[in-house]
């Protein structure tokens, strides 16, 4: 019973053969080209340049030629199981969160400024939506949102 399985094994099946069989024949009948090394393209003469950048007016700035940037935090902020609370008022919900110069700073509703040294820039940048609108000043920014 062993012999038969081994020799079964060793021999190629009835689909095979004829598959080494086609192959065989159809070797010779392969179009120039196919299987050899690439052609080289042609140099003619070359590809007129585009510019597909974005027209000036949809251009948006890149965060080095910004001085900060701001976004909303409606709900109340709990870093490290704490909820932060406005060193002046005690306000903990409706902050603004400014990201400026690698630091951040909150901005309760009534104006007073805090740093937090728990968040980072990472952490904003994982956390900000994209921009919906960009200010010439910090005031108009302020408007923007609703302070």
């Amino acid at each position: 019973m062993f012999h038969r399985i081994r020799r079964r094994v060793n021999e190629p099946s009835e689909a095979q053969r004829r598959f080494f069989e086609l192959s065989a024949r159809l070797q010779d009948q392969v179009p120039l080209g196919v299987g050899g090394p690439p052609a080289e393209p042609h140099h003619s003469e070359p590809a007129a340049v585009v510019d597909d950048f974005l027209p000036p007016e949809l251009r948006v700035p890149s965060h080095d030629q910004l001085d900060g940037r701001m976004m909303p935090w409606a709900q109340p902020l709990v870093l490290d199981g704490e909820m932060v609370a406005c060193a002046a008022c005690g306000a903990y919900r409706e902050w603004l969160i400014l990201s400026t110069r690698d630091q951040i700073w909150l901005r309760c509703r009534a104006g007073h400024q805090q740093q937090e040294m728990r968040l980072d820039t990472a952490w904003y940048n994982r956390s900000a939506g994209p921009a919906d609108a960009t200010h010439a000043t910090f005031e108009d920014c302020l408007r923007h949102l609703g302070h």
